[in-house]
Parts: structure tokens; sequence; C-alpha cells
């Protein structure tokens, strides 16, 4: 039977991606490792490495999240801890070196699984699920334990154990001699200790009992123990080999990929809530893999958010739209006014939509594009013996010569290390060449006049206060590009126009 996937609908091969170029740049890096902290055990980085590409695919995980977020994730969190608790005990086994230890400890991990999987097949069985994800894992663990696999697992474990647990005998240690023998019906005097002692429990005293290091392994002589125990009971011990032997694998690959892929949704689950309860919105997007319009409202800087934690009310939100035949916001305005975050939060957005995630808004319609590249300012390299605008140049062409008519190309700040003369004509081609391909794009700059490059380009400005220029809103608004405004507007905030010097010069 083919593995359920509740990520990806069918078995897919993620292994050890890379971390594409673009998570620095709009600090998706950040929020992933957020996201994954304190779950390095189920190595969620390369689940945020893999975009989705059409509607289908993130309508699946829509539906797995609203499921968890209308059933609550109790259920699963108990199954996770269960499961975690059987690979640290089969972690154990490999780590240890005396083999009825290791035996021991293996059974122990085979009855967690066993009783794992039944109690959460019995919570799934009982729950109100839509998504064809859950609902296919529920359909496959119901039969699962039911199957004469399962059952014979868990009534051979439970047998063994039993077995092992009932087992009596005695160890007599007198001087550096130390005898294992059978119990015989030799006398307990557990209860005669306890009931002379009784009388020294009243009241508060002080504790002399000494303790025993717990090892992780056994020493020489608590082996040599065991050995004469199992030579004792040689029927018991080698049913306890015999188990180890049939169940070596004893761990079903669809429930180890569940309780790997389920932490994806419940990791981010998790970064949500604090961000929800101060009053931030995130809604499931409505995506697309044909129609470019874009239509977000309410958008905010996911990266940004969680790091002004618990300051959220100093959290901006922002508006855009794109409709008809436009495809590029470009952003101008003044600087430190957040145009750079702007661009970071519209590729956060393309990129959480394509991975089937609430994003940050309070509405969104997106494309899902194929690829996203950046191009934000770097050092320069000195192994590459290219200047810093040599360096931008090849870094464009490169995205470029990439991208298809469905990537996202966040640009920000590019080209201001050479002249303004320059900038805008190198500005005026690289626009040209986007909207000719029909590339979705952000393009922050200085240079006013690309505002207007093409008929793709929609103007978008950083504002400030009306009444203090000096001070940032951090709301970008669309409208045309006017930087000469705020030189306007702090020139005659400092008495600086030529109405107010002529004033002043008069009086």
């Amino acid at each position: 039977m083919p593995v359920i996937s509740i990520l990806f609908g069918r078995p897919a091969a993620v292994g050890d991606l890379p971390e594409p170029s673009f998570f620095s740049d709009l600090n998706l890096d950040q929020v992933f490792a957020a996201v994954a902290a304190d779950r390095e055990q189920y190595q969620l980085a390369p689940f945020f490495r893999v975009p989705l590409h059409d509607f289908a695919a993130v309508e699946y995980r829509h539906e797995v999240l609203r499921d968890l977020e209308d059933q609550g994730t109790a259920a699963i969190e108990a199954f996770a801890k269960r499961m975690r608790a059987v690979r640290d005990d089969l972690a154990r086994v490999r780590k240890l070196r005396y083999q009825y230890q290791k035996e021991v400890w293996f059974l122990r991990a085979a009855r967690g699984y066993c009783t794992a999987v039944s109690e959460f097949a019995a919570a799934l069985a009982r729950a109100d699920l839509i998504s064809r994800g859950l609902t296919a894992f529920r359909d496959f663990v119901t039969g699962y334990v039911v199957s004469a696999a399962f059952t014979a697992l868990a009534a051979e474990a439970a047998e063994v154990d039993k077995v092992l647990d009932d087992l009596a005998y005695c160890v007599n240690v007198r001087g550096p001699r130390v005898t294992v023998t059978r119990y015989e019906g030799e006398a307990d005097f557990s209860a005669d200790v306890l009931a002379t002692f009784a009388k020294f429990a009243d009241g508060s005293v002080e504790d002399y009992r000494g303790t025993f290091r717990n090892w992780p392994e056994m020493d020489h002589v608590e082996e040599q123990i065991a050995d004469r125990v199992a030579r004792l009971f040689p029927a018991e011990f080698a049913a306890l080999d015999a188990f180890c032997a049939r169940h070596g694998g004893f761990e079903d690959e669809t429930v180890t990929t569940f309780d790997r892929e389920v932490q994806f949704y419940l990791a981010y689950l998790d970064f949500m809530r604090p961000l929800k309860a101060a009053g931030l919105e995130f809604c499931y997007p409505q995506v697309s893999a044909d129609d470019k319009g874009t239509d977000v409202a309410g958008a905010f800087d996911l990266a940004l958010a969680a790091k002004l934690a618990p300051r959220f009310q100093d959290v901006v939100s922002n508006d855009f739209r794109l409709s008809g035949q436009e495809r590029i916001i470009v952003v101008t305005g003044p600087n430190h006014g957040g145009k750079t975050t702007f661009a970071r939060m519209v590729g956060q957005l393309h990129y959480l939509a394509s991975l089937g995630l609430p994003v940050p808004a309070r509405r969104a319609s997106l494309f899902l594009p194929d690829q996203v590249f950046t191009h934000f300012e770097r050092e320069e390299d000195l192994a590459t013996l290219r200047g810093k605008l040599a360096d931008e140049l090849v870094r464009i062409h490169d995205a470029l010569a990439a991208a298809t008519g469905r990537s996202l190309l966040v640009m920000n700040e590019s080209f201001a290390s050479t002249t303004l003369r320059d900038a805008t004509f190198i500005g005026e081609r690289i626009l040209a060449q986007m909207t000719e391909r029909g590339l979705l794009g952000v393009y922050v700059t200085f240079i006013d006049e690309l505002a207007s490059a093409t008929p793709a380009c929609v103007s978008m400005v950083g504002t400030v206060n009306p009444d203090d220029p000096a001070e940032r809103t951090y709301k970008i608004v669309r409208k045309p590009a006017d930087g000469l405004a705020y030189a306007t507007a702090i020139a005659r905030k400092y008495w600086l126009t030529y109405p107010q010097l002529k004033e002043r010069l008069a009086s």
C-alpha cells in the first residue's frame, strides 16, 4: 500500500535541500527558524523549501489546517509525545551494549508504539474530519490497528512483557559472592521492616537514605546477574529473543511519515497563536496558478512582527493590488519609510501561500509563482574581482535568465552605487524585460521616474505625517511618485520655502 502523505497527498521524496538564497533577503530564514524551534528532531527545514505550484495541492493543506484548528490538536500532541518516547527508547537500544538490556528497551519501545497508535486511532475515530489528508490517514490507521501484523505485534509484546514482569528470583549477596536462585516462597520481610520503622515516619526527620546513580548502561555485576536469571528462565528469555528478531522494524512507514509531517502544521499553528491573540490577522489566501490578479488587505511583515513581540501594536499593515495588465509594484518614498519591509512582505506572502499556509493578512488573493528571485544589496565579494555595480548587474542578469513568466522578482534599492542617470537607464531596461516576460515584481527605488516606466508598473509611495514630514507612517499607498512633495514639506516645516524665506527676510 502506498504511503499516505498529509503534506503532498502522495509519497514525495524530500531530501536535505539547500536553503534558497532569497530566504535571507525576505527574512524567511528567521521565520522558519522560529516556526521550527524546539522541533529539531523532526527535521522540518526541508518542508519549507518545497513550494507548491497548483491550486489543488495548496487546498489540500488548507483542508488539513482547518481540521486541526476546528478539532483541536490535543490528540495529535499526545500521539506525538508517545512517539517521541518510542524514538528515545529505540535510540537507547542503539547505544547500549548488553544484549538483554537492549532487548528489554526494544520491547518497551514496541509496547509504547502499539499504545500510541491504538489510542490515536480511537481519537481519530471520534473526530469530525473533513480534510482529505486526515481522513485518508484515519481510514488507514483504523484498518492498520486491526490488521494481523499489528494485532500480533501488540499481543506478543504484551505477552512477553507480562512473562518477564512475572519472573521472581532471589539475589543472595555474601561478601564478594553473589548467588542467583529461583524464588521458592522464601519469606518476604518487606512488610515487617516497614512496620518496624513506621514509628519513625511521624514528624519531620532528616532523610539518611542513600540513592543509586541511574547509569544508562548496566555494570558488569548487573550483567552477570541478568545472565544467571536468563539461565534460570531460558524459555522466557528465548521468547524475548524471538520477539526482537521477528519485529526488528515494527514501525509502519505511513505512521512515522504522519508523525513527522503533522509537525509542519502544528509548528506553524503554534507560531501564529500569540500573533493572533495580539490581534494580528491571518487568512487562508485564494490562490491561482493562472490568474496574476492580486488583491491583499491588512498584510504585514511576518518576520518583523515576530521580532517586535510583545510590542505587536507597533506592527503596521498595508494593502496592495494588481489587476488587468498590472504586474510590477514600484515603491518610492522617503528613506526609512518602510519600503524594504513592504517589499519583503510581498515576497513572504507569495511564498507562504505557495507552502499552503495561512498568510499574515486580513484578506489575500495571490498568484502561485514557480520561482522567487530577489535582488538586494550585497557586500562586495573580492573573490569575484568585480565591483559592486558589476556584481549587481551579473546577479540581475542571472535572475532574469532563470525567471519565467510565472516567476516573482523582488528588487530592493538596486544600483544605488551608480549615478542617477545610469541607475535610471538600467532600471528602465530591467522593468521593460520584466514587463515583456510578464513577471510579477516589486521594485523599490529612489528614482521616481521608474514608477511609470511601463504600463505594467503600479506606483506605490511611502507616506509621512503631513504635520511632521520627518515622522514616517510606514504606510505604503497607491499613488503617483511625488518625491518633491517631501522636500517641500520638510522645507515648510523649517520655514525654508521661497514664500517663507521672503517673509522672513522682509521682517
